[in-house]
């Protein structure tokens, strides 16, 4: 039952209860000998004993309505300032409220719009001294990320590579010595299939090895340079739009991240032939999304078992962000996070 009929039920009670209190009152005060008259009696042509009740639901009806108006008007505005604490924006200003106890709610909601405010600039700032820290330790890191670069190297793509090698050795050394044409080409299919793993692992191996790939580069030169080189690595086609602001050192890296997981994922699960990647700011929103066409997942059981997943929620929550997750099987996947820039006295974010 909308606010409006309930209004409009409840004023048309009271209207006939007043009425009948008034006229048993006057009846009262003033006995009536003969009931008769109440009917023969008429009101702008309808007899008076129709015309009392009549005209106390009209009243009922108008006055219901009328606050049923003024009230859902008030819903409507508590209602609006919730949905935009909800979205991650900022109140600004509460519109002054008529009645005491809306006015109550308007301010309390403004106090907590505050408060998110508040708590998502020291997430933001928090995270920033966290980049910061690391930075100051990746040159002692660097050298042992190095060597452990080569060995993963070695262990695993430079073996596929050398046997590979080899197959092709016997290949030539089939052909010379016999004419098994058969022999031949399941040789061949072998070689293709271990160079093609190969280059599949040394990719996702370096995509998840570039820890300060954002070093001296803004998240949207980060973006097109990462996107750049997969487009001409891989087959699947890639396309992207980065809109120029400035944000936070905290916030950049952990957006970067956020990508190159997803990246990462459409990569080796998705089967995807079209990626799409959007980074932009509306309305005091950072909104980074990536859209794939791959064959999709369950979104719940990826949430429950997948420490990518749970990293990169944790990630933008870590920035006083929302990351949304929606995926059909067959009709693939589209990640979306969006960050609150939150304007601070020197108007970094501006």
């Amino acid at each position: 039952m909308s606010t409006i009929q309930r209004q409009v039920i409840w004023n048309i009670g009271f209207s006939v209860i007043l009425a009948l209190v008034v006229a048993a009152a006057f009846i009262i005060v003033f006995p009536i000998a003969d009931w008769s008259e109440l009917w023969n009696r008429h009101f702008m042509d309808i007899p008076f004993v129709i015309f009392i009740p009549a005209f106390s639901i009209a009243i009922g009806i108008l006055l219901g309505i009328i606050s049923g108006m003024f009230w859902r008007r008030q819903f409507q505005s508590v209602e609006h300032s919730l949905h935009q604490l909800e979205q991650g924006k900022q109140i600004g200003f509460v519109e002054k409220q008529s009645i005491t106890e809306m006015q109550g709610i308007a301010e309390q909601i403004d106090k907590i719009g505050r408060q998110i405010s508040e708590q998502a600039k020291l997430s933001q700032r928090l995270a920033t001294e966290k980049v910061e820290d690391q930075e100051a330790r990746i040159q002692e890191i660097i050298e042992q990320e190095r060597n452990r670069l080569a060995r993963e190297l070695h262990d695993s793509v430079s073996q596929q590579l050398f046997a590979a090698s080899m197959m092709m050795s016997a290949i030539n050394t089939t052909k010379q010595s016999t004419n098994e044409e058969d022999r031949e080409a399941k040789q061949l299919k072998m070689v293709e299939e271990m160079i093609h793993q190969s280059q599949l692992e040394m990719r996702a191996l370096l995509l998840h090895l570039r820890p300060v790939a954002l070093k001296n580069k803004t998240l949207q030169e980060g973006i097109e340079e990462l996107l750049i080189e997969l487009s001409q690595k891989v087959t699947m086609e890639i396309k992207w739009k980065v809109e120029a602001f400035p944000l936070d050192k905290g916030i950049e890296d952990h957006l970067f991240r956020i990508l190159q997981e997803s990246v990462s994922n459409t990569l080796r699960h998705s089967k995807a032939i079209k990626l799409e990647v959007l980074l932009i700011k509306r309305d005091d929103l950072v909104i980074l999304r990536i859209v794939d066409d791959g064959i999709g997942f369950e979104v719940d059981n990826m949430k429950a078992g997948s420490y990518g997943m749970q990293n990169m929620h944790e990630r933008a929550l870590e920035v006083g962000g929302t990351l949304k997750v929606i995926s059909v099987k067959s009709k693939g996947t589209r990640l979306e996070v969006k960050v609150p820039v939150m304007k601070n006295g020197d108007g970094v974010n501006d």
